[in-house]
């Protein structure tokens, strides 16, 4: 007797599920079936399951190709499992392949080809329907960006469009996704529209896609300029559909619990942010090559003006930077400074010069400073005037951080509203209005020097 073993959540079971099971009792006689419980979902940072433990038993128990279901509780279960069963193969979907080819020194490990297109007729209809995903681009952010939606629960990546045919079924094969022949057929296939290309790109597809209907996940910077982000966000609202930018650091657990730490009273009244990013890019990339939305403000600003945003407010008074740049007057370095009525904050950014990136929060009592890299908070300390008082708090990051937007994206969209606090349209609009100065002020200088370009 062949014995075949499989695994999964199998939450909102759809015909991706089935055809899984279904070709895996087709590698054997004999096919056991571990369905996740909820604690081990959530200890490997799986997402918004939906369906109870039991539910999702019975799902996989109605199909009739499981001979017998067990749970997995733990990681290395799977090892333990296949030696206490005396398991032949080992199966899972082709979006996992290779993570699993440590167990080839102990049975025969397959991975089946994953089912693109879940969107059938029966799953629409269903009160939680699964959110089909499409993607526009197939850059470094793109490539991070698939994992990551795998490990939350009630979407799924359909497919991906780039106006370079070749890039987008390079992308596409690497993924087991459909690549778009065109933009509209895209938009058809798409629920939720997951935007990855050039920052001057965006506001195009962000209404492009709100326009055709689509929820929007768009990277930073969403828009170039404030007025454009008035806009997408207006027809969004008119739509009713959700839009949001993709600043990671605003949705992940640890920054929440360090915006809700500094706003207690705890360090007193906040008077200073100062937020850094920087990493030696290489010049061959993009942001080192792009001379009009190139540059290390572009690239990283957002993550840098989001703390003094949310802690500070929009309502500033001045702001003004300072640059080096390069022989192509790209900026390689760049301090913006935020004056407030009764604060001051930095945002420092670098892609050709490195510097300490932390985050430091300044107030009248004390002071909580984040160590690199603060924007994937986990771990931050607060002080005071006592350097030997000091409090220690600290939160999981799972992944790249990219799930956590998913998440809270999907959510409003089947409707919690009281997601969209951590990103706010207002967030949105005074990052895109300090990002629009940055890039008339650099405009103007490289005009009087002679290098428009």
């Amino acid at each position: 007797m062949v014995k075949v073993i499989t695994y999964g959540t199998f939450d909102l079971f759809h015909e991706g599920h089935y055809n899984i099971l279904q070709r895996a009792k087709e590698l054997g006689d004999y096919l056991i079936v571990g369905v996740t419980s909820e604690e081990y979902d959530q200890a490997r940072g799986k997402l918004n399951v939906v369906d109870s433990l039991i539910t999702r038993i019975e799902n996989v128990k109605r199909t009739g190709f499981a001979d017998e279901i067990i749970v997995e509780e733990s990681q290395g279960q799977k090892f333990q499992d296949i030696k206490k069963y005396d398991i032949n193969i080992f199966t899972v979907g082709s979006d996992w392949t290779g993570t699993f080819d440590y167990l080839k020194d102990y049975c025969q490990v397959v991975y089946l080809e994953r089912t693109k297109d879940i969107s059938s007729t029966m799953l629409r209809v269903k009160q939680t329907p699964i959110q089909r995903i499409g993607i526009i681009g197939t850059g470094r952010i793109a490539n991070r960006f698939i994992p990551e939606a795998a490990l939350v629960s009630g979407v799924n990546t359909q497919c991906v469009y780039n106006p370079h045919r070749k890039s987008a079924e390079n992308f596409a094969n690497k993924w087991g996704i459909d690549a778009c022949k065109d933009i509209e057929e895209f938009f058809t296939a798409s629920d939720i529209v997951y935007i990855a290309s050039p920052h001057e790109t965006h506001y195009f597809y962000v209404r492009q896609a709100l326009e055709h209907g689509c929820h929007v996940l768009c990277e930073k910077p969403m828009c170039l300029k404030k007025e454009q982000v008035e806009e997408v966000f207006g027809l969004a609202k008119k739509r009713d559909l959700v839009l949001f930018e993709g600043i990671k650091t605003a949705y992940c657990p640890g920054f929440a619990k360090l915006l809700g730490i500094a706003c207690s009273g705890v360090i007193g009244n906040i008077r200073g942010v100062e937020a850094c990013f920087t990493k030696l890019e290489d010049e061959s990339k993009r942001e080192l090559i792009d001379g009009v939305y190139g540059g290390s403000f572009t690239e990283l600003g957002s993550y840098c003006l989001l703390p003094a945003i949310k802690l500070l407010g929009h309502d500033y008074e001045e702001v003004w930077f300072e640059s080096i740049k390069d022989e192509k007057k790209i900026d390689l370095y760049t301090k913006a400074h935020i004056r407030y009525i009764n604060g001051l904050a930095t945002a420092t950014c670098g892609l050709g010069v490195k510097s300490e990136g932390k985050l430091m929060i300044s107030g009248t009592s004390g002071y909580i400073v984040v160590e690199a890299p603060w924007w994937k908070t986990s771990y931050f300390e607060v002080h005071h005037e006592n350097p030997n008082d000091i409090e220690r708090f600290s939160e999981r990051f799972l992944g790249d951080g990219m799930r956590y937007e998913i998440c809270d994206m999907l959510a409003m969209i089947n409707g919690d509203t009281k997601k969209d606090f951590k990103l706010t349209r207002k967030d949105s609009e005074t990052m895109a209005e300090i990002i629009e100065k940055f890039l008339e002020e650099r405009q103007t200088e490289n005009k009087v020097k002679g290098y428009e370009q």
